[in-house]
């Protein structure tokens, strides 16, 4: 049989060809199945030649498509996430008379006058002192008998008869008084305890009388030391504060509140709450906010109605670094309950004005990475943050990225500082998500994507 021949089976799958192509023509049935076992040998031969090309030698296309350096992943980076503006604080001053106040170590929150007059209500017009008064009297006579520390009792007085007489005048003058017998010894320390603790004013003349021979002689050294001290607005006529003349502004008294507090025996003295001596007996502060609030001092003082006077001391733990230390007058209340009450909410006032300010979620996005190929990660804050600040400083912020190198889940890729004040607060940015490399269908099927 030659090879033009065909055999039974051959002839039979023709025939059934033929009649596929009659049901179904233009299906190319009808090709003698020798030509179309002909033709797929061919293309079989044809993608196995054109397959070796690409794999043949080295530099071939696949194996540079394979190997090719990939275009770093597109970033997009958005705005620096600020935080909420923080609340404006309010100074709560009383509604009558005259305040004024000064914040020592909060400079840098408050501004560099904070230290010296930091803020006022009503006028700075001099007004009676009354027993406020004390306090000078007290500096003027350890100016001329000076203690050597806060514990110090210094010199023991005796009273005379004179000076117990003045139990009595003082009594008559409605002022307030402490037992003195006569013949009676106190350290000095204890006298002034009794003249500033209680308020007694027959201890402020006694003390200041005994200290300079003379009330004339004690005036001319008051005089000398509220010159000594630029404490032009202070008019002294007496030792005690029970006259109406004894006048000072609130500007001048704070000055006088910072020298007291500064002086180891009178800060010390006027910190405490009460006491027992021989002679005058048990004693209560009429300073009844000392450990209120943090109110560490100084003085009470009245004349009447409309007259109740506070100068007073703090220390306020804020939340800075250092508490701050607050020396306040005020002057002409009502009463010395509404006094009291309206130093509290100066002194709430103050610390409610510093505050923790939230800036950003950990997890907020800032930025993302992209590929051609579809792979993506986020940039995202690390941390919570806030920051501490006083009223509505004013925040700023910065944010600095850099190149990833691993562009993998967790890796640091910049940060976010903000600044308000004198403080600062820094959190990292982080990759959330990696960046998968491109498969190497796509690198084959994506030459332009590829760098040299």
């Amino acid at each position: 049989m030659t090879t033009d021949q065909q055999t039974p089976d051959e002839l039979s799958e023709f025939a059934d060809l033929m009649r596929r192509e009659e049901e179904f023509p233009g299906r190319g049935y009808g090709v003698d199945p020798r030509v179309r076992r002909a033709r797929r040998r061919r293309g079989w031969i044809i993608t196995a030649v054109v397959f070796a090309l690409l794999l043949g030698g080295s530099g071939t296309y696949i194996g540079w498509a394979l190997t090719a350096p990939l275009a770093a992943p597109d970033a997009v980076v958005s705005s620096t996430p600020v935080g909420a503006a923080p609340a404006s604080a309010t100074l709560a001053f009383p509604s009558q008379g005259a305040a004024a106040i000064s914040v020592s170590g909060g400079d840098a929150y408050l501004g560099p006058t904070a230290s010296g007059i930091w803020a006022t209500s009503g006028t700075d017009e001099a007004r009676a002192m009354a027993s406020l008064t004390k306090l000078i009297t007290a500096m003027v006579i350890l100016d001329a008998k000076p203690l050597a520390d806060a514990n110090d009792p210094g010199p023991t007085i005796t009273f005379d008869k004179a000076d117990h007489d003045l139990y009595d005048e003082y009594y008559v003058m409605g002022a307030t008084i402490a037992r003195m017998p006569t013949g009676s010894t106190m350290s000095l320390r204890d006298a002034l305890a009794t003249m500033l603790i209680p308020s007694a004013s027959n201890y402020a003349e006694a003390v200041s009388t005994w200290a300079f021979g003379s009330q004339g002689a004690f005036l001319d050294a008051a005089r000398r030391w509220l010159s000594a001290h630029g404490l032009t607005g202070t008019t002294i006529v007496e030792p005690t504060g029970i006259s109406s003349r004894n006048t000072s502004t609130p500007a001048d008294l704070l000055t006088i509140g910072k020298l007291a507090i500064a002086h180891p025996a009178i800060a010390s003295i006027a910190a405490t709450p009460s006491l027992s001596l021989p002679g005058p007996g048990g004693m209560s502060n009429t300073n009844t906010l000392l450990g209120v609030n943090g109110i560490t001092g100084l003085k009470t003082g009245n004349l009447g109605e409309d007259s109740y006077n506070l100068l007073y001391s703090a220390t306020l733990d804020v939340g800075a670094t250092e508490p701050l230390t607050v020396v306040g007058v005020a002057l002409g209340g009502a009463t010395r309950d509404s006094v009291n009450r309206d130093v509290i909410r100066t002194l709430d006032s103050i610390r409610a004005g510093f505050q923790h300010v939230p800036l950003v979620s950990e997890g907020r996005e800032v930025g993302s990475f992209s590929t051609p190929w579809g792979s993506t990660a986020r940039i995202v804050v690390a941390d919570d943050a806030s920051i501490f600040t006083w009223s509505d400083t004013p925040i700023t912020a910065t944010m600095t990225t850099t190149t990833p190198k691993t562009y993998e889940d967790g890796e640091i890729v910049g940060s976010i500082t903000w600044t308000a004040g004198p403080n600062t607060t820094t959190v990292p940015l982080e990759v959330d998500g990696t960046i998968i490399p491109p498969t190497e269908w796509w690198r084959l099927t994506h030459p332009s994507e590829l760098g040299d």
